[in-house]
């Protein structure tokens, strides 16, 4: 029977006692760091228990040290620092080894065959001696390739020992789960590493070359003529590889008919076409995905087979004597498939390329559809109203950032008068100001005592089109156009420049070569006189 070393009584019903000078009732931690790193921490002796025997050891080695003294010190203290502690898993993190080998696998039942060589890469994770085993997909190969082991350490023999990373090498054979794998070679970081650790490497092997590839690649006697036509090489070479045509389907002639969007794509790996619609949301028809299957289309059949009834049975290839092909799908053309006229507008990228490479006399030219936009009605800019034409939800235009950035607190400004015949304007002054990160212009007229005309701001920050332009390609005004007794004209108001800020000949300058030799001659004309007289700008090249 056992006792409670605690209290003396046996473990018992009612024999034990709750120990009332325990203040702490948490979870002891089983974690405990260590230079940043989370280690197991080892459990602690309670009172009354004993300690472990390598506890024992330990303490017993660790009371000798600090007790013996060195008779000898060889070098100082500062060089007697012992390095950082680092786990493995974060020493040897992402580090992997990578060998390269095959194995061969029997083939039974075949007398073309009896075994396949089969590359593989063999993986060893050093941070937990891990290993993984895949083979390289091959396609159209039939077989299942990738991983073939999953990551894990893989036994070395039936006493329980895995494999280390010490006992591979070149040339040696890998038995892994009744599977030998031979390895050949490995990768520069792995030859690398192994050297470091002084493990010599053998020679690099190659890999056996596969019986039956080898024999495949022989041409096979014939005693006939042999076909120019291979369906086998086209297959190899033309799967998965489609030409993508985007049509208008013309069917106005019918009943309610009306152009619809299609895509129209031919199969390259056996000469197949099928039509696709292109359905647009809200349209309220039905979404069928295919207008017409998958399928060879007869371009022209033999006059022989004029009476064969082509609208209850197949046509085989015994009625066709030509079948549409890539170089009868030229963008730009109207082409009838099946008694429906389709014109092909435009195609993919991967469509001009293979066109470009088998097909260089043909030209493809996209034609693009006219875009109808609703003239402009005169309210906003003519970006904002343009963005209720291309979306539902109309987002803001785009702004050149860059240009707003680089330009930003940069004005032009300009003094001008009001060319009109209504005597009441005579004498009426406006700064014109050019902002250069929005290419706006703003009107500011300046008070005048006792004239009977309030001042004030005149015109809002907008672009100003020049007179003559239409409305659909306005041209706005540009510091080019604004010379010293230039005249512009701001919805249907007339404004003569007669001065500029100082500022504006030296920006209008650093640009010289945007800018016309008059507008910079009529700048240093009216600045030149103005830097003589002093009566329209200070010493900083302010407007007064």
């Amino acid at each position: 029977m056992s006792v409670n070393t605690g209290h003396g009584l046996p473990f018992l019903p009612g024999y034990t006692f709750r120990d009332a000078t325990k203040s702490a009732f948490h979870r002891p931690q089983t974690l405990t760091y260590r230079n940043g790193y989370a280690l197991p921490r080892r459990p602690t002796v309670g009172i009354g228990q004993t300690p472990l025997l390598s506890e024992q050891l330990i303490q017993q080695e660790i009371s000798e040290l600090s007790i013996e003294t060195p008779d000898i010190t060889y070098c100082s203290s500062s060089h007697n620092k012992t390095s950082d502690f680092i786990p493995a898993h974060v020493a040897f993190d992402k580090k992997v080894l990578r060998f390269y080998g095959y194995f061969q696998e029997d083939v039974l039942y075949s007398a073309e065959e009896r075994y396949r060589v089969r590359p593989v890469i063999i993986y060893y994770y050093l941070e937990d001696d891990s290993m993984c085993i895949n083979e390289p997909p091959v396609e159209n190969s039939g077989l299942s390739q990738g991983k073939l082991i999953k990551r894990q350490r893989l036994p070395k023999n039936e006493r329980g020992e895995h494999y280390h990373w010490k006992d591979l090498n070149l040339g040696m054979d890998l038995e892994v789960y009744g599977v030998n794998y031979h390895v050949t070679q490995c990768d520069a970081h792995t030859q690398e590493f192994m050297e470091s650790e002084g493990i010599v490497l053998n020679e690099p092997e190659s890999i056996p070359v596969d019986p039956y590839i080898t024999h495949r690649n022989k041409p096979q006697p014939s005693f006939i003529t042999p076909s120019n036509f291979d369906e086998l090489h086209q297959f190899l070479t033309m799967d998965r590889k489609v030409l993508r045509f985007f049509a208008l389907w013309d069917n106005a002639d019918t009943l309610y008919g009306e152009t619809r969007p299609v895509t129209i794509q031919y199969y390259l790996v056996d000469d197949t076409v099928e039509i696709r619609e292109v359905h647009a949301p809200n349209s309220g028809r039905d979404a069928f995905p295919i207008l017409m299957r998958r399928q060879r289309l007869p371009k022209r059949m033999r006059e022989a087979s004029d009476p064969f009834p082509r609208c209850v049975l197949e046509v085989s290839s015994q009625e066709v004597d030509e079948y549409y092909s890539p170089k009868d799908f030229q963008v730009g053309e109207t082409v009838k498939l099946l008694g429906r006229r389709f014109l092909l507008y435009d195609c993919d990228g991967f469509t001009k390329a293979y066109f470009q490479k088998n097909y260089p006399d043909v030209e493809i030219k996209p034609k693009e559809g006219p875009k109808k936009v609703p003239p402009y009605n005169g309210f906003g800019s003519l970006e904002d109203s343009l963005q209720n034409c291309l979306s539902l939800v109309p987002e803001p235009p785009k702004k050149n950032m860059i240009k707003m950035l680089e330009n930003d607190q940069k004005v032009l400004r300009y003094v001008a008068t009001l060319d009109s015949q209504n005597p009441q304007d005579e004498g009426r002054r406006f700064i014109l100001s050019y902002f250069l990160s929005d290419d706006m212009i703003s009107i500011f007229e300046k008070p005048t005592r006792n004239s009977g005309i309030i001042g004030g701001k005149f015109l809002e920050k907008t672009r100003i089109p020049k007179p003559g332009s239409t409305v659909e390609n306005p041209e706005f005004y540009s510091p080019a156009d604004f010379a010293v007794g230039a005249t512009i004209e701001v919805f249907s108001h007339r404004f003569v420049l007669t001065d500029a800020d100082h500022y504006v000949l030296k920006y209008l300058e650093s640009v010289s070569d945007q800018i016309p030799c008059k507008t910079l001659d009529s700048l240093r004309q009216r600045l030149g006189i103005h830097q003589d007289k002093g009566t329209a700008a200070d010493q900083n090249g302010t407007l007064v």
